[in-house]
């Protein structure tokens, strides 16, 4: 068995309540959008190298989460997880991956949203159910999670880490003594929130979405063509499908479970038993926008020919005259192409990305911090010198970054700077896996589009307007989850819930939350839910 005590990735990198320049991150300062959530992956296959084909499928969805990354694997006897802090390619290599034996493997790349970014809070989770030991990888946030776990606590359930994650663990093995599927319909009662779960016993594979669907998860089918046997992978997008070797079958439906195993598929879908708690599907917009690769497929459409129809829309909505129209590297290219071709302005590079600037354990000097943005992308003068330059860019969240690359194109001699923003303007916080900042710090949360664009230096800017969002993406405005732009939330969010990172290890000053104080909360989210 893999053990991570003796693992040379045994590195440590917390970022603590309300810090805002995790030492270690060269990207964050380049960074103006939400952070990533986590992606899981999964995988049914006797006979095939499961953790093999996990790693590729994690490493394509590297872009979910760059903090910690795991493999659980089971050979129907022993469940081995090896976790650890860092990038895929670093935690890794063939030496790990050969002690790994089985027929089915789960695997995790986390963002933290709820608690910190430490190896105990490293995914995939061990937990004991009624079908035995069990590993679970999660993505997406729990809202209740305080008071669930306050709840949990009391009927003797002991929590080892500060995620939310722990508390579905933690339901599933309160209900060991009654059979597996009556534990996870237990968790579709219980826990309030976004989660996609890929999870898996000694002979069975499992997926399970939220009533809500408010994160991605799809099927894939491997079939060997010599044998004619077939195995399953379960993964957040179809972009890691692709790597491991399978075909898109279908999503996962919002609150479906999944069992997958010799016997084929067999799945089980959760009712609402109250009037009280009817869900509505609310699929994250957002990855439509920015979150999901553009190789990716989401509700049938294309991610990257659905952020060029966005850019489409944004130039028909808002046009300008100009010389030349670029994008704001990686997310912001397809949309600028759309609104360079439905503009008729030539589009070209004029932002290069440094693609090797990843997470790393080493703090940068204050001459680094003081570069930001430079460290990412360097401008290229002879596009830009003396031009009337358009620059798309999927979103806006704090302004920092969109206001020094003004400054960076200006200085390499474009005349005119106007930006598009292939989104509408970003003024509420997501509590479903994604971090973002508070509202306060949201730059739209009290400006005007004309104070943003003073903000930032543009000649003009310009958002794209939720109609013409939900004609470009072209699916029902009501099936999706568009709370960061409009506060529509589709989850009740508990008003005296802290959402931290650090909500259960934390209080703001960065010291550990006394057991009253957290159960106090928890008491009053509990009254709140009651008068809900």
């Amino acid at each position: 068995m893999v053990n991570p005590k003796d693992s040379q990735h045994q590195l440590k990198h917390t970022r603590k309540a309300g810090s805002t320049d995790p030492s270690g991150d060269f990207s964050y300062h380049a960074e103006d959008r939400p952070q990533e959530e986590c992606g899981v992956f999964g995988i049914f296959a006797p006979g095939v190298e499961v953790a093999r084909r996990t790693f590729f499928g994690i490493f394509a969805l590297q872009h979910r989460g760059q903090e910690s990354a795991g493999i659980a694997v089971t050979d129907g006897e022993n469940l081995q997880i090896h976790t650890a802090m860092g990038l895929v390619t670093q935690i890794f290599d063939e030496e790990t991956l050969s002690q790994f034996h089985g027929d089915i493997a789960v695997g995790h790349n986390r963002y933290s949203t709820t608690g910190s970014s430490e190896l105990c809070n490293a995914q995939p989770i061990r937990l004991q159910s009624a079908d035995g030991e069990m590993a679970l990888a999660h993505n997406g946030n729990v809202v209740n999670a305080a008071a669930l776990r306050v709840s949990l606590e009391r009927q003797g359930a002991q929590f080892e880490t500060s995620m939310d994650s722990e508390a579905i663990a933690k339901i599933i093995e309160i209900n060991r003594d009654k059979p597996l599927e009556e534990g996870l319909l237990e968790v579709m009662r219980q826990v309030q929130g976004a989660f996609s779960l890929t999870m898996m016993t000694h002979d069975t594979l499992i997926a399970m979405r939220d009533p809500n669907g408010v994160r991605p998860l799809c099927l894939g089918e491997l079939r060997n063509e010599e044998d004619g046997k077939t195995g399953y992978v379960v993964a957040s997008e179809t972009c890691a499908l692709t790597v491991a070797g399978a075909e898109y079958v279908r999503e996962i439906e919002p609150g479906e479970i999944l069992f997958i195993n010799k016997d084929g598929l067999e799945s089980v879908h959760f009712k609402e038993e109250s009037s009280e708690r009817e869900s509505r599907r609310a699929l994250c917009i957002f990855e439509f926008i920015y979150l999901a690769r553009p190789d990716s497929n989401l509700r049938g459409q294309n991610i990257h020919q659905t952020r060029r129809r966005m850019g489409e829309m944004l130039a028909l909505q808002s046009p300008i005259e100009a010389d030349v129209v670029i994008g704001v590297p990686d997310s912001g290219t397809p949309a600028a192409i759309g609104y360079a071709q439905a503009s008729g302005i030539p589009f070209q590079e004029g932002l290069i990305k440094n693609r090797y600037i990843q997470r790393t354990f080493i703090a940068p000097d204050q001459t680094q911090r003081e570069l930001g943005v430079r460290l990412k992308l360097t401008p290229l003068r002879n596009v830009l010198e003396g031009k009337r330059v358009v620059v798309v860019e999927d979103s806006i969240v704090r302004g920092t970054t969109t206001r020094r690359i003004v400054k960076m194109l200006r200085e390499a001699g474009a005349r005119e700077v106007h930006l598009r923003i292939s989104s509408p303007p970003y003024k509420w916080p997501c509590f479903y896996g994604i971090d973002t900042a508070a509202r306060t710090d949201l730059i739209a949360y009290d400006k005007s589009v004309e104070e943003i664009r003073q903000h930032n230096g543009a000649d003009s800017l310009a958002y794209l307007s939720m109609d013409n969002l939900i004609k470009a993406v072209g699916q029902p405005k009501d099936t999706f989850c568009r709370a960061c732009f409009d506060g529509e939330y589709p989850i009740n969010i508990p008003s005296d819930v802290k959402f931290t990172k650090h909500v259960f290890a934390e209080n703001g000053n960065g010291k550990e939350m006394a057991p009253e104080t957290l159960e106090a909360e928890a008491q009053q989210t509990l009254e709140f839910e009651k008068v809900k």
